[in-house]
């Protein structure tokens, strides 16, 4: 049995955009959403398209802890498919397409292709290109001396897992400040299980993040690759993917956008700025922590 889970938050204007497109799924999925507090329309619109809701305090919500308090909800599904609130599907396949991965009994996760969200701009559409490309792969722990960390990589804003494979490695991290994809992607990858990336699984999902937001969000990634040291040892060191990701970008906006690249290299550096802090986030203070990161509440 498949179903899906999307944890809410005040979704905004485009949920009843996400969920019409759920519904429209060639394999009708039953949904499960886990909301955190909304006060505007949110769960009302799941509840009208049919999925079931469970509510729990804004304050209790955490990135791996809610997921696997979903996944313990939902004993009988065999395959659980993760969503954001603001991610998309691009088409009524998008679905049957992403759990196609499980056809081979070794693949534990399936993450399918990100497009860029259609009033997306050059740098924000570049980060999507570059992460989600249009060819399908298989990853093992073989592949970690060609991929390194990137080996590792998935994205919960569309991603399937087999159950039993979730539960072979421990399931979501109970209190993570974000990363829980990339966290169980990495311990299946040990474990022997095969991380498949389906890129005809295609998803509308990016982000417009300004100048603080980068800065924010790579500080919180600091903060768990610092926590999650292992990942590193096992994968090796991001730094080598982020030169790559940014030579790519140069050469893309040079193309595209040149007047843009100024506006890239000043990222550039607030990323690697917030991502550096968040490596040293043991020595900061909590009340610093709360300033630069981007997910206070984890605080």
């Amino acid at each position: 049995m498949v179903r899906v889970i999307i944890p809410t938050v005040n979704a905004g204007v485009h949920w009843a955009e996400s969920l019409g497109q759920i519904v429209a799924q060639s394999i009708g999925p039953e949904v499960l959403v886990m909301d955190s507090g909304s006060t505007d329309g949110t769960v009302s619109l799941a509840t009208s398209a049919g999925f079931a809701v469970r509510s729990i305090p804004k304050a209790d919500f955490n990135h791996g802890g809610t997921r696997q308090l979903a996944v313990e909800l939902l004993p009988d599904a065999e395959i659980i498919v993760f969503m954001t609130q603001d991610a998309i599907l691009a088409d009524n396949h998008a679905l049957s397409r992403l759990i196609a991965a499980f056809d081979d009994p070794q693949v534990g996760v399936a993450y399918g292709r990100q497009l860029p969200r259609p009033q997306a701009g050059l740098i924000e559409s570049h980060a999507r290109l570059f992460n989600y490309p249009d060819k399908s792969h298989v990853a093992t722990l073989v592949d970690r001396d060609r991929m390194g960390i990137k080996a590792a990589f998935s994205s919960n804003s569309f991603a399937a897992y087999r159950r039993s494979a979730l539960q072979a490695v421990g399931g979501f991290p109970r209190d993570i400040i974000l990363g829980e994809d990339t966290f169980v992607a990495a311990r299946m990858l040990l474990a022997g299980w095969k991380v498949a990336y389906q890129a005809d699984a295609l998803v509308f999902h990016s982000h417009g993040y300004s100048y603080v937001q980068e800065f924010r969000r790579y500080f919180d990634i600091g903060v768990f690759h610092h926590r999650e040291y292992w990942m590193l040892t096992a994968f090796g060191k991001p730094e080598g993917e982020g030169g790559r990701f940014v030579r790519s970008e140069l050469s893309y906006l040079r193309k595209n956008a040149p007047w843009l690249i100024p506006s890239a290299l000043l990222r550039t550096g607030l990323k690697y700025l917030g991502y550096r802090l968040g490596r040293i986030e043991g020595r900061l203070p909590v009340s610093l922590k709360r300033v630069l990161s981007m997910h206070r509440g984890f605080w």
